[in-house]
């Protein structure tokens, strides 16, 4: 197991009173892509959201690089919530990329990258610009860098905001179906991207209901049903010799779908 970067410790999370999560414990090492698989309403967002502090958890705690993420934690146990500043610092080194892409429409491909490194990294302006051009070229986009997002498939917009994500230089990046909104023609692009990412060493988490794509990219793959996890396996473990038996009905329900 490679030296951790993220400890999810005895997570839990309500809304109202219904237990999204419960006392989810999971940890990645530096370098690692796990991926969170399961049936909608399971957790696996909200757990990836918690990972960032887009959402607050109510039990547990999660730290990135041994800091607690969202709150600190008392010798007494006391829970407080760090200022605005700090989970926004801890925010600008974990980059989140959404189903929805999430471009600026009015911006264009280059600006899109640069806004913040610039804004919030105090980067000048032509060095952000020499490296989203780099960033462009290694999803395949360099030709695009004047266009607005409107002009792009959804593949492309997907490997804009991958880069985009890239040019903040985060520790982690988290990834959340962001296969899902796409033809399936276009899934293989952004899924070569984030193999490739992969392949330098970049720690990922990593939401969703594309099996094959879990398969190809994942160190490990983490199987949660009913806000718990309840197999976590390499991928070929735990796709071909499942053992749990809530796995074994989610695995053959999504073959059934999918004609596998």
């Amino acid at each position: 197991m490679p030296e951790p970067l993220v400890v999810i410790d005895r997570v839990g999370k309500s809304f109202g009173a219904t237990r999204v999560l419960k006392e989810v414990s999971l940890t990645v090492g530096k370098g690692e892509v796990v991926t969170l698989i399961g049936p909608s309403g399971c957790g696996k967002t909200t757990l990836l959201r918690c990972v960032n502090f887009l959402e607050t958890y109510d039990r547990g705690a999660i730290s990135i690089d041994g800091e607690t993420v969202g709150i600190r934690i008392g010798a007494d146990g006391s829970r407080k919530a760090r200022p605005d500043r700090e989970v926004a610092a801890m925010r600008a080194r974990v980059g989140m990329v959404f189903q929805g892409y999430n471009l600026f429409p009015h911006l264009t491909v280059l600006d899109n990258l640069t806004a913040a490194p610039v804004k919030v990294r105090g980067l000048p302006l032509k060095q952000a610009r020499e490296k989203a051009m780099a960033l462009l070229e290694r999803v395949g986009l360099s030709e695009k860098a004047a266009q607005y997002p409107a002009a792009l498939s959804g593949g492309q917009q997907q490997r804009v905001a991958i880069a985009r994500t890239l040019a903040m230089e985060p520790r982690l990046i988290l990834l959340d179906e962001v296969t899902s909104a796409l033809d399936p023609e276009l899934v293989g692009e952004v899924l070569d991207v984030v193999q490739s990412l992969a392949a330098d060493g970049m720690t990922m988490m990593i939401v969703t209901h594309e099996m094959q794509f879990a398969r190809e990219v994942s160190r490990r793959v983490a199987f949660m049903a009913a806000g718990e996890i309840v197999e976590l396996a390499p991928p070929a473990d735990l796709f071909g010799n499942p053992k749990n038996d809530r796995l074994r009905a989610f695995l053959g329900r999504y073959q059934a779908a999918h004609r596998i």
